[in-house]
């Protein structure tokens, strides 16, 4: 999944190679803090790092791992042999009071940091496409619909503004899981720090721009990545809110908006005349997949006394799936907004078309403020919307055809004035700045 949908930096991340890489920062951030103990000899770390230049954690590194772990039958086993292979005698100083999820917890918090930048760049970027439309927007007048029944005037561009909204508040959720997960952790065996001292721990952490996990066991706690994924999969529902709407906005008895359609595109195999909203049905998809392994994040908190390993196999799959998925949605989505095709005129015609309907809260008021009871008002707009409904005739008529009607012609008029419903849009957009 990760090779299709995501960028070239994504799958870096997540690649065999990079992960065996991230681990050697961490033992090696380790060594250099050993050596700062006085516990191996100083510039250990550095002679490492030379050794490994001219042949680095390649594919080739990884290739040989895989090959030494099916007989050791242990990740970090088979890492620190083939580091060993390379690098040689001083290699006895890697993993020095450590234990493996020391290791492998330690960078998959790295990974995952550089993970969510990556998420990061893409929602600012979504931002700027969906601030753009709301902009642009701002005063086009269109229908607003309440269980799918047309209910108010409003505006385009307000359903942009609320959209954009969202997804600042998906970035904030992001930028807080991304601190939830900046932890190292180096704490042994059950978190007592038996054979490595909390100051080795904090050099590390240091080191590699993390903060000390205060106390763990021998995992981060999974509450954090469950954090993350949550973050994430609110991120794909608000993706998915913003891709049903075009979806319905598309629909032919709507078609106030539609996905561009790029020369030689097709939409069908038989109907030559369809153009569908492919990509954000593709965006409510991936939605649901990135919802599921919330699901299995959330089933990796309780571990076993001071742990199990239980919650690797699912994490293998489901971190780096969720992020690509996270960052190829937002790129698509930012794509269709960017590309979006805007119909105004048949916002206008929709506006119009159900008889004067959604103004019959506005008509309800200026009864009540004449005088009549809100039951009494609320009776007459309702019997005259019902026959509006059934005959095709105006609301507007049918009310000054009512003999219980108390307003004039003017007053009427004023009802019906779309732009009464739209006096406040300014302000509200002057709220975002």
């Amino acid at each position: 999944m990760i090779d299709r949908y995501t960028t070239p930096e994504m799958a870096r991340l997540w690649s065999e190679a990079h992960r065996y890489q991230s681990w050697l920062e961490v033992e090696l951030a380790a060594t250099e803090a050993w050596e700062a103990l006085g516990e191996v000899p100083f510039g250990t770390a550095q002679r490492i790092r030379e050794k490994l230049e001219p042949t680095p954690l390649d594919d080739a590194f990884a290739a040989r791992v895989a090959e030494l772990e099916r007989e050791t039958k242990h990740d970090i086993v088979a890492f620190t042999r083939a580091l060993s292979e390379r690098v040689g005698e001083e290699a006895r100083f890697i993993h020095l009071g450590l234990t493996s999820t020391d290791v492998v917890d330690t960078a998959q918090n790295l990974i995952l940091r550089e993970a969510l930048d990556l998420i990061l760049d893409d929602v600012r970027a979504l931002q700027a496409a969906l601030k753009a439309k709301a902009v642009t927007y701002q005063h086009t007048p269109c229908i607003g619909r309440t269980h799918g029944i047309h209910a108010e005037p409003m505006t385009f561009g307000l359903k942009f503004l609320n959209f954009y909204a969202a997804v600042q508040r998906d970035e904030q959720r992001l930028r807080r899981a991304r601190e939830v997960i900046d932890v190292a952790m180096l704490s042994g065996s059950v978190g007592t720090y038996a054979h490595v001292p909390p100051e080795v721990e904090r050099r590390v952490a240091e080191y590699l721009g993390l903060v000390p996990d205060p106390i763990t066991n021998q995992t981060v706690a999974r509450d954090r990545h469950a954090e993350v994924m949550s973050a994430l999969a609110i991120l794909g529902t608000t993706l998915e809110r913003v891709a049903i709407e075009i979806r319905h906005l598309q629909r032919t008895e709507v078609r106030e908006a539609q996905e561009g359609f790029a020369k030689g595109q097709t939409g069908s195999s038989s109907m030559p005349h369809k153009q569908n909203p492919i990509a954000s049905e593709n965006i409510s998809g991936l939605a649901r997949v990135m919802r599921s392994n919330l699901q299995a994040a959330l089933e990796n908190v309780a571990l076993w006394h001071e742990r199990d390993i239980s919650h690797s196999s699912v994490e293998r799959l489901i971190l780096p799936d969720t992020t690509a998925l996270a960052s190829y949605a937002t790129r698509r989505l930012t794509g269709v907004i960017e590309g979006l095709v805007v119909y105004a005129e048949a916002m206008r015609q929709n506006l119009d078309a159900w008889h004067g309907l959604s103004y019959s809260q506005r008509v309800l008021h200026q009864l009540i403020n004449k005088g009549l009871t809100r039951e009494a008002a609320y009776e007459l707009v309702q019997r005259s919307s019902l026959t509006a409904w059934e005959t095709g005739e105006h609301l507007k008529a049918l009310l000054q055809a009512d003999p219980n009607n108390c307003l004039s012609e003017a007053e009427l008029d004023e009802a019906f004035d779309p732009a009464w419903y739209l006096r406040f849009v300014d302000e509200i957009y002057a709220r975002f700045g």
